[in-house]
């Protein structure tokens, strides 16, 4: 329809064209002595347009002209971007690929171009870290060194690769030039928390685990396991005496005190170093909130001294856990050990006896038939002591 208008107006201008040049009698003269030039209007006037079509004609040629080397650089630089361009696409489908090796080379293409040059190397060094050839990733890092737009990037990916290289302490020190950059993200935190886990830097560890906490970063089952980790390290650390380890176990928060993995530890580590009622308190504390029968071998560890109120109520409390646990073994061989060590002879040997019946394990027959002849040999039955001697060494052989 728009093709038709155009042709009925062209018929249209041209009708008109052709009358009004019929009813046009003027003449044009050209005085040039002795010369003179006589034109018909209508004839002027087409040749003035001829004139002007030539002349627009040589001037568009020259601008054409004129600007043809810029079209045939800006034309190469095109070129030359849209291969660089699908080079970087092909570089970064190989390296999702997991062929390294045609994602290095594509790298390489895509390199050529100067705007793709800085992620192409990133993308190399990624593919060169796992083809194991560290001499090419650490060239291709030291390519996108000079250009500062990428300096996060390259920090970061510099991070990971020597994290993924167990290489923590170089990675860190990494971490410390990308931290003084201002750059702190989740990702760089997590970078940071698994360098210092490797570099066993349990104080740093745990300063990032509660920071990616607090910004829901973090899996709770893998921030439980760090916490633990790191608590287990710190109490276990030798060059603490018994004020540093109270320093070390009353810096751990109250929530994470109780939860039966660290006050493990820490009634161990109390244990150690002599402060036995602080190793009941903890251990205590402990199983009033999540029962867990691992926390009776340092509460047994840790018993009162004869005849003392405290020994007392150590067996009053465990006599209360049997009523709730009942049929629980350690339980049972912890209550006849305070029995044994109270003196409450027939006590202590009703409940080893019963512990004996339920032992689930090597190591618990071991510990009973060595309780029930420390309590036959202080009542001069040695031969009941001598038969649970030899069923000790047994169970130790097996």
């Amino acid at each position: 329809m728009r093709l038709f208008l155009w042709i009925l107006a062209l018929f249209a201008s041209a009708i008109g064209i052709a009358v009004a040049a019929h009813y046009n009698v003027g003449n044009v003269v050209f005085f040039y002595p002795p010369y003179r030039i006589d034109l018909s209007l209508n004839f002027f006037i087409l040749l003035a347009i001829l004139l002007f079509v030539a002349i627009y004609a040589v001037l568009k040629t020259i601008r054409v002209a004129q600007r043809m080397p810029g079209r045939v650089a800006a034309y190469r630089h095109e070129k030359l971007e849209r291969k660089g361009n699908q080079a970087l696409r092909d570089a970064l489908k190989y390296y999702f690929e997991g062929r390294f090796g045609h994602a290095e080379k594509a790298a390489i293409r895509a390199a050529e171009s100067p705007e793709n040059a800085g992620l192409a190397a990133l993308i190399g060094a990624r593919a060169a870290h796992r083809m194991q050839q560290t001499e090419r990733r650490d060239t291709w890092l030291a390519t996108v060194e000079p250009d500062q737009s990428l300096k996060s990037a390259r920090l970061m990916t510099a991070t990971e690769l020597l994290v993924d290289e167990r290489q923590p302490e170089l990675a860190l020190k990494v971490v410390e030039e990308l931290n003084a950059n201002g750059t702190r993200h989740i990702h760089a935190l997590r970078m940071a928390l698994k360098a210092n886990q490797r570099a066993n830097n349990w104080p740093e560890v745990l300063r990032l685990v509660r920071t990616l906490d607090k910004n829901n970063a973090l899996n709770p089952a893998l921030s439980t396991r760090l916490r633990e980790l790191a608590y287990e390290d710190l109490l276990r650390n030798p060059a603490n005496d018994a004020e540093g380890i109270r320093n070390v176990w009353f810096a751990i928060p109250a929530e994470d005190r109780v939860k039966p993995y660290v006050a493990l530890r820490g009634a161990h580590a109390f244990n150690l170093r002599g402060l036995h009622e602080g190793a009941r308190g903890i251990v205590e504390k402990s199983l009033a909130q999540e029962w867990d029968e691992r926390l009776l071998r340092p509460y047994r560890a840790a018993a009162a001294e004869q005849g003392s109120p405290a020994l007392v109520a150590q067996i009053e409390r465990c006599e209360e856990w049997c009523r709730q646990h009942p049929g629980e073994p350690e339980l049972e061989l912890t209550l006849g050990t305070l029995c044994l060590r109270q003196q409450l002879w027939g006590k202590a040997q009703r409940h080893l006896e019963q512990a004996l019946s339920d032992a689930g394990s090597a190591r618990q027959t071991q510990e009973i038939h060595l309780k029930l002849a420390q309590l036959h040999e202080a009542l001069n039955q040695h031969e009941q002591a001598a038969e649970h001697y030899r069923q000790c060494a047994l169970a130790t052989a097996s």
